[in-house]
């Protein structure tokens, strides 16, 4: 599958398709902060972190410093614009090569991230390089054996397919991290609030925001949108649109998972 260069096309709608509500970002905070270590303040590493969205909400949960390590250089640029934060530093690099020193980090976020990751063995060491003992790493992702059924997927059938593909199943995600040293301690399931209305996520859908987008047809697109915009009209009173999210848990040591 064809990787996705995020500063092609899609560091222009990002923000706007994938813009998080105060309230959702207050819920994922609080999904952080139950697994997370428990001293403060933590020194933190958002890796993937686009333009962003949670940057400067995990300096404000957990003291930082924090790294926002992110290859993309317009996403990058949108973050250090419009995401600043006096504790927050966004940095160019990968997950195969974080530029970040030894033991340096309490806490990692990986939001959406692990599918566009090329060496998934590399990173994992390196995310394992970067934690201290007793450092969590916090993994969300769907997974290809426990894809839910999202809403989108009744008018985008093929997304399903696709994503299928391109995510990893959960036993090859975990025996990934295994191989670095990092053990599975929870598997969370954190409740997403997407919109508050059908035709607010057909809003954001249009602006083919997710990189999904980028693996199917013209003819998919413009026939999901099509099928969106007729349960639009026939929605009567307007419903949030909330789906269930993975939020995998890992830890650097076996005496932190003892402890979990």
């Amino acid at each position: 599958m064809k990787r996705v260069d995020y500063d092609r096309q899609q560091y222009a709608v990002y923000a706007r398709a994938r813009a998080l509500s105060p309230t959702a970002v207050a819920q994922w905070i609080a999904a952080f902060a139950r697994h997370a270590p428990v001293h403060r303040p933590l020194t933190v590493l958002d890796l993937g972190s686009g333009t962003g969205r949670f940057t400067p909400a995990l300096a404000d949960a957990f003291g930082g410093p924090v790294y926002g390590v992110e290859p993309a250089a317009r996403m990058r640029a949108i973050a250090e614009e419009s995401a600043r934060h006096p504790a927050v530093t966004y940095l160019a690099g990968r997950a195969e090569r974080i530029p970040l020193p030894d033991a340096s980090c309490d806490l990692v976020l990986l939001y959406l991230v692990l599918q566009h990751v090329e060496d998934r063995p590399a990173a994992a060491a390196e995310m394992a390089r970067i934690l201290r003992p007793g450092g969590r790493l916090l993994l969300r992702n769907p997974f290809a054996d426990r894809l839910p059924d999202l809403l989108w997927y009744r008018y985008f059938p093929r997304a399903r397919v696709v994503e299928a593909e391109m995510f990893p199943t959960l036993g090859e995600a975990t025996a990934t991290f295994a191989a670095a040293g990092l053990q599975q301690v929870a598997l969370d399931v954190v409740p997403h609030r997407f919109a508050d209305s059908l035709a607010e996520y057909a809003d954001r859908l249009r602006l083919r925001g997710y990189s999904t987008f980028e693996h199917l047809t013209e003819e998919d697109i413009e026939g999901g949108l099509a099928a969106l915009d007729a349960a639009v009209a026939a929605e009567g009173e307007p419903q949030p649109v909330v789906e269930d999210c993975d939020l995998l848990v890992l830890a650097k040591s076996a005496q932190d998972i003892a402890r979990a």
